[in-house]
C-alpha cells in the first residue's frame, strides 16, 4: 500500500511541477517584452495583467512573441555578432541550451570581453576564473 500512495504523490508532484513550468515561461516572455516597451508604473501593471492573462496565441504570433523576448534578453546581455547569432539560433528555436554549448559561450563572452579590457597574463586568469564561475 506504501509503495502505491508513493507512486501517486510522486505523479502528483511531477504533473503539478510540469504545469508550473509554461506559467513561469509566460512570465518571462511578458516580463521580456515589457522590458522592451520599456513600460513603467501603472503602464507595466496593466500590460503584465493581459499578457499573463491571455489565452494561448496562434503558432505565428508565438514565434513572433518569442522573437521578441530573444531580442530583448540579447539585447539586455549586450550581445553583438556572432555571440547574438548564436543567442537568437538558440533562444529561437526553443531548446534548452545543452551544457557545453553553454559552457562554450560562457567561454566566448569571457574571452571577448578580457580582450575588450587588454588583459594578459596573471591579470586575465583571475579575470577568466571569476567570469567563469559567475552565474
Amino acid at each position: 500500500m506504501k509503495p502505491l500512495i508513493s507512486a501517486l504523490l510522486l505523479s502528483i508532484l511531477c504533473i503539478s511541477t510540469a504545469q508550473a513550468n509554461p506559467q513561469q515561461d509566460k512570465m518571462k516572455s511578458c516580463n521580456a517584452e515589457a522590458a522592451a516597451k520599456s513600460l513603467s508604473g501603472e503602464d507595466r501593471k496593466d500590460f503584465m495583467k493581459s499578457c499573463l492573462s491571455a489565452t494561448a496565441d496562434t503558432p505565428a504570433n508565438t514565434q513572433q512573441e518569442r522573437m521578441k523576448s530573444c531580442n530583448a534578453s540579447a539585447g539586455e546581455k549586450s550581445l553583438k555578432g556572432d555571440e547574438r547569432k548564436a543567442f537568437m539560433k538558440n533562444c529561437l528555436s526553443g531548446a534548452p541550451e545543452l551544457a557545453g554549448n553553454s559552457q562554450q559561450q560562457k567561454m566566448k563572452s569571457c574571452n571577448t570581453e578580457a580582450g575588450k579590457q587588454n588583459l594578459s597574463g596573471d591579470a586575465r586568469k583571475d579575470f577568466m576564473k571569476s567570469c567563469l564561475s559567475a552565474n
